[in-house]
C-alpha cells in the first residue's frame, strides 16, 4: 500500500491571496464612500445667502441704488462692488471720496459705518450718459464668492 499523504484541510495560497485581495479592494471602496459621503454632508453652517435689489437712481445718469433685501450684516472691508456698462468689462467700483465722484459707491446710512445692514442702499454711480443697461455684482472677496448679480436700465 502506497501511504500518501493528503491535506485537504488547507486553502492553497492562490485563493488565499484572491481573496486577501479582494477584501481589501471592497474594504477600500466602502471606506472611500464613507469618506466622500462625510465630506460632502460636512457643513461648518456658514451658508449665508442674501438678496440684493437695485434701481435707478432718480435725477443722475447711471447711477443705480443697491438695496440689501435679505442676509446677514457684511463688513465693508469684505465686499467688493463690481459694475459694467451696456455689457462691457466689469470693473471694481471704489468708495467715492473727495477725489471721486464718479465710478464710484456711496452709502447713506451713517447710523453703521463698518457694515452693510439689511434695509441699507448703496448708489452706484457709472460713467453712463444717457440710457445704459447696468451690471452691479456683489462680491465677498474673503470668501471668493458672488453675493449678487444685478442688471438695471439706467437712465
Amino acid at each position: 500500500m502506497k501511504n500518501e499523504m493528503r491535506n485537504d484541510e488547507a486553502v492553497s495560497p492562490v485563493i488565499a491571496t484572491i481573496l486577501m485581495v479582494a477584501i481589501t479592494v471592497v474594504l477600500a471602496g466602502v471606506l472611500y464612500v464613507w469618506a466622500a459621503n462625510l465630506a460632502e454632508s460636512n457643513t461648518d453652517g456658514s451658508l449665508e445667502l442674501y438678496t440684493f435689489s437695485g434701481q435707478d437712481a432718480p435725477g443722475s445718469d447711471g447711477s443705480v441704488i443697491m438695496t440689501m433685501d435679505s442676509g446677514s450684516d457684511l463688513g465693508w472691508a469684505s465686499i467688493t462692488i463690481k459694475a459694467s456698462v451696456d455689457g462691457a468689462a466689469s470693473s471694481t467700483v471704489p468708495m467715492c471720496d473727495a477725489d471721486t465722484t464718479e465710478n464710484c459707491w456711496s452709502s447713506t446710512d451713517s447710523d453703521d459705518t463698518a457694515s452693510w445692514n439689511v434695509g441699507e442702499a448703496i448708489t452706484v454711480d457709472t460713467d453712463c450718459t444717457g440710457v445704459c443697461t447696468v451690471t452691479v455684482n456683489v462680491l465677498n472677496s474673503r470668501e471668493g464668492t458672488t453675493l449678487d448679480t444685478t442688471v438695471v436700465d439706467a437712465e
